[in-house]
């Protein structure tokens, strides 16, 4: 039997812009621990690495590592906790799918594509948010940040979603819009569809990828050179 075509997506960026709900759950959080809060645009460039990695990010200029460093191992849990909380009560106030999702998501289950969310969101986040804006179901399987005991950029996050699917490497694509998928899909040997203007403070010219689309409006064509 023909094996089948596999696409891994990310999620926050490429598949729905969540910046608007993010933006209010970590302001949220900046206010209960008393530091300034970010913009929408703001938020875009620190999201990509989990809740951890945007706190720090946002407080100390700095990714996960830098969050890491604070003493109080209690108030870094405590400033998590109250994110989640807050964004999973509040997950799909203002977020909307990119343009041309839908459509794309029906074509590649007529050919039978197999289809994974890779993101480094909570899975639980992942999953209600998926459900809550209607596309859950296009889906074979969704891998979040917590999912396995290492995300992306690592690309044991793609390579172990594909072995699960029963997938090839070899009959794959990575659809992302930052630097953290595209090192994903690069490592794992994957070609990355880069979406523009993504979460990420990179310029895409800075960015790995093989492609470059502005939304999924048209994204067939580049697809269909795979199958």
């Amino acid at each position: 039997m023909k094996q089948k075509f596999t696409i891994l997506l990310d999620l926050d960026g490429t598949l729905v812009d969540t910046a608007p709900d993010l933006m209010r759950a970590h302001n949220h959080v900046m206010k209960k621990f008393g530091y300034p809060t970010k913009s929408t645009d703001e938020i875009r460039n620190l999201v990509g690495q989990g809740a951890g990695a945007m706190l720090g990010r946002s407080i100390w200029g700095q990714a996960k590592k830098e969050f890491g460093k604070v003493q109080d191992d209690k108030i870094k849990k405590e400033m998590v906790d109250a994110f989640v909380d807050y964004y999973g009560k509040n997950i799909i106030n203002e977020s909307t799918l990119i343009k041309g999702v839908t459509e794309f998501l029906i074509w590649s289950k007529e050919k039978n594509i197999s289809m994974a969310v890779c993101t480094n969101k909570q899975e639980h986040l992942a999953i209600d948010l998926l459900k809550k804006i209607g596309i859950y179901d296009y889906f074979e399987y969704v891998a979040g940040s917590n999912t396995f005991d290492y995300c992306k950029p690592d690309p044991r996050h793609l390579t172990s979603v594909i072995e699960i699917l029963n997938g090839e490497i070899s009959k794959c694509i990575m659809i992302g819009d930052s630097e953290t998928d595209a090192n994903a899909g690069k490592n794992a040997g994957i070609p990355v569809i880069l979406l523009e203007d993504g979460y990420t403070e990179k310029k895409t010219t800075e960015i790995y990828h093989n492609h470059l689309i502005k939304d999924f409006i048209g994204i067939e064509k580049i697809v269909s050179k795979y199958l």
